[in-house]
């Protein structure tokens, strides 16, 4: 593992051979008990287990398929609940951004800031988040190889940041079909940078449902662990109490009360691929 960068994160550590680190929550932030209770129920779960995690949820999806899908509360409004999860539960936040004017406000909230598959190749984009100074989370595009991504990694780095880490979502399969080619972890790992596999979204079948993304969501428990096995330093799953009631992202979100018991499969394979 030497060579391979450490990403810090207050007292959290990503990369170079340590035990992977869990980004989770919901897709979007759908109201503020609903947050603050899977909140709650996941660190619970990862205290209990020891596993430092990354609250994950999108104050504005911005990328939906349809015109009249659910978006969010407002950008201000969620940006409130994040900061609250962060002051109450102490945990990192991260959230996705979709354009350059409302990075700095975003910035003023979130720990990680992550670039959105679709827009990872958007030079303006990437720079000003570069030049926030926080941990860049950039996902790999549907459209790319895993090796086009280091010249995504260069243009954050121009900012001077080097605190970045890349996410493996599945690549495109013909239409309204993502699959996911695990060397690209390896590949990935070839910039120095921790890599991340998203068991969620790689499950998605892009507007599979018409005026919706569909999934399947029985497989995000195979691609993480193929994800620990490959040595990644992060696994991203988004969950929900009740996925089939999720106002976006439904058919790829974990049920909550799985959560636990896929994290202890995954701990066992993170120790035995890394123990040395």
């Amino acid at each position: 593992m030497s060579g391979l960068k450490t990403i810090k994160l207050g007292s959290l550590a990503i990369g170079a051979g340590r035990p992977f680190v869990l980004i989770t929550g919901p897709c979007v932030v759908e109201s503020r008990p609903m947050t603050v209770k899977i909140a709650k129920a996941i660190q619970k779960i990862t205290n209990r287990l020891q596993i430092p995690f990354i609250f994950k949820a999108s104050y504005d999806k911005a990328n939906r398929t349809s015109i009249g899908s659910f978006r969010g509360l407002g950008r201000n409004r969620a940006l409130e609940i994040l900061w609250e999860i962060k002051e109450r539960f102490g945990v990192p936040i991260l959230s996705d951004v979709h354009s350059v004017p409302e990075i700095g406000e975003a910035a003023k909230v979130l720990d990680v800031i992550q670039i959105p598959a679709f827009l990872c190749r958007q030079t303006d984009l990437l720079l000003a988040a570069g030049q926030t100074g926080k941990v860049i989370n950039i996902k790999k595009g549907q459209f790319l190889a895993p090796w086009d991504m280091s010249e995504v990694v260069k243009k954050v780095e121009t900012t001077g940041n080097r605190k970045i880490l890349l996410t493996e979502r599945g690549t495109s399969f013909g239409y309204n079909n993502l699959v996911t080619d695990f060397r690209s972890l390896a590949i990935m790992r070839r910039t120095g940078y921790p890599v991340v596999i998203d068991a969620s979204h790689s499950v998605q079948t892009p507007g599979g449902l018409g005026k919706a993304s569909g999934g399947h969501r029985e497989f995000i428990g195979v691609l993480a662990r193929c994800g620990v096995a490959a040595e990644c330093d992060g696994v991203f799953i988004e969950v929900h109490p009740h996925p089939h009631r999720a106002l976006s992202d439904g058919p790829s979100a974990l049920p909550l009360s799985q959560l636990e018991e896929l994290l202890v499969d995954l701990q066992a394979i993170d120790r035995i691929v890394k123990r040395h």
